[in-house]
């Protein structure tokens, strides 16, 4: 009976086994979890990605498709055709906008880890199980990112997330404002120091709150205890000039957004963690990832946090939760070597496009570029050169008042200096758009500069042979 018993337990036992080891088979092929429901998904990605555009273009799964087969390549600028490998002469190079594509040959070499396959049913609805529009984990990732990078000081603070900067900022100014301090009825005075980035003049005034005024330049608050609540912007490092700006208003009625967008090692040297009472980060210039719309601000004040958190839930019901999913898998390749790889291909990159630049521009007269020199950053740990994600050049010669126009004569199209509350003398070139742009544009600038030199030697070849006649004339007229 024992035996019976026995031998009916190892027959199970066995059963149990084979149909466990049945089902792993089932589910794995080569020691790889074997795809399911996402297998389609994955296939239509992977077919996608491996469309051919000559390295000048990419095709997208949400992109055109013509007579209902794969999707076309979107080319870059100056290229054309089915596959992108037409070059169209005499187009003009594009430094314009702060598209930051620079960092896209990143991503495609780490395309595996950076993928996102979601499914129909993921995060249906208004928030997360805990009642928050924030994903709790990529908070905690984000001050993790913060603490590796050594940036910015987390700490204690309180974290909101946006849909990029852009509402952020905003969010911001009504939270300022809205938290009034001074007693005061007139509207909150709104700053920034020229040159400044357009958005926050133009999304202040749009938005017309009764709360708060957009004011221009910094320096027309002559007298701060006289001019009631005041916000100023500060953009550290700074668009367009990348100098790492402080706020110049101080008191008891005076308050500092700072736009720290671009204080990452790929831009900018990192002397040591901002602690400003309020700043705002991006995923568009950390990662690149422009199109997915998020960045985040981190503040002191709880007052403040609460007001731009409502702000928040008013406007949007919160940040898109497939943003954030994307966010999150982003910043976790980052962490994955600790920021190395990107932040060493973003800053080799930035540096070497930044010495091409100037080396061109160094042999004009008629163009300079801002003066940057090198500093110590604490996350590589040594004194590193610049690396801005513009140029902000001037035009030297007194007829030419308008360098935007200068240059596009020469087919190079930037930004002009009067965008950002300068000169026109000024333009701004963005330097973080794809290779083929930064190429086409090194090659618009070198022509210039050329044809500039050819100019003076024949001035100069011209000045030489007038001499000698002029010695004649006078000779002659003195006999």
């Amino acid at each position: 009976m024992v035996k019976a018993q026995s031998s009916s337990y190892f027959v199970i036992l066995a059963l149990s086994i084979a149909v466990n080891l049945l089902l792993v088979f089932q589910f794995c092929v080569d020691g790889e979890w074997r795809l399911t429901w996402s297998k389609r998904a994955a296939e239509e990605a992977e077919r996608v990605a491996a469309i051919s555009c000559s390295g000048h273009g990419s095709a997208y799964l949400d992109g055109l498709v013509l007579d209902g087969k794969e999707p076309v390549c979107e080319c870059n600028s100056c290229y054309e055709g089915p596959d992108c490998s037409e070059f169209v002469t005499g187009c003009a190079a594009n430094a314009d906008s702060g598209d930051p594509y620079f960092l896209q040959p990143f991503w495609m070499q780490h395309a595996a880890q950076s993928a996102v396959l979601v499914a129909g049913w993921h995060r249906m609805g208004y928030s997360y199980a805990d009642g928050s529009y924030i994903s709790a984990v990529l908070e905690e990732h984000i001050r993790q990112l913060h603490s590796t990078v050594g940036n910015a000081v987390t700490q204690g603070r309180y974290i909101v997330f946006g849909a990029g900067s852009t509402q952020l900022l905003n969010a911001a100014v009504h939270a300022l404002s809205s938290d009034n301090s001074s007693n005061s009825s007139s509207p909150a005075s709104v700053v920034a120091s020229i040159p400044y980035y357009r958005l926050y003049k133009t999304q202040t005034e749009f938005f017309r709150s009764l709360d708060y005024r957009f004011e221009g330049d910094t320096s027309s608050l002559l007298n701060i205890s006289e001019a009631g609540k005041v916000i100023e912007f500060v953009t550290s490092p700074n668009n367009p000039d990348g100098k790492l700006n402080k706020a110049v208003l101080h008191g008891p009625n005076s308050s500092a957004i700072y736009d720290r967008v671009y204080y990452w090692p790929h831009f900018t040297a990192i002397p040591n963690p901002a602690d400003d009472d309020l700043m705002v980060f991006t995923l568009s210039k950390l990662t690149g990832h422009a199109g997915t719309r998020f960045g985040w601000a981190v503040i002191k004040n709880e007052s403040v946090y609460q007001k731009m958190t409502e702000y928040m839930s008013s406007s949007s019901m919160g940040v898109s939760r497939d943003a954030q999913l994307r966010a999150l898998k982003l910043i976790n390749v980052v962490l994955e070597t600790r920021g190395k790889q990107i932040f060493e291909f973003g800053y080799h990159t930035m540096r070497n496009r930044w010495e091409s630049l100037s080396k061109t521009l160094s042999l004009s007269n008629r163009f300079s570029l801002q003066k940057l020199g090198p500093r110590y950053c604490t996350y590589f740990q040594k004194i590193r050169g610049p690396s801005p994600a513009y140029a902000w050049v001037k035009c030297e010669r007194e007829e030419d008042t308008d360098c935007s126009e200068v240059l596009q004569a020469a087919n190079v199209i930037g930004r002009s200096g009067s965008i950002f509350s300068a000169e026109d003398r000024y333009v701004r070139l963005s330097l973080i758009r794809s290779q083929d742009d930064f190429d086409i544009l090194i090659q618009r600038l070198n022509q210039l500069v050329s044809e500039e030199r050819q100019q003076q030697n024949h001035a100069n070849i011209f000045l030489q042979l007038k001499k000698p006649l002029m010695s004649t004339l006078r000779r002659g007229l003195v006999y």
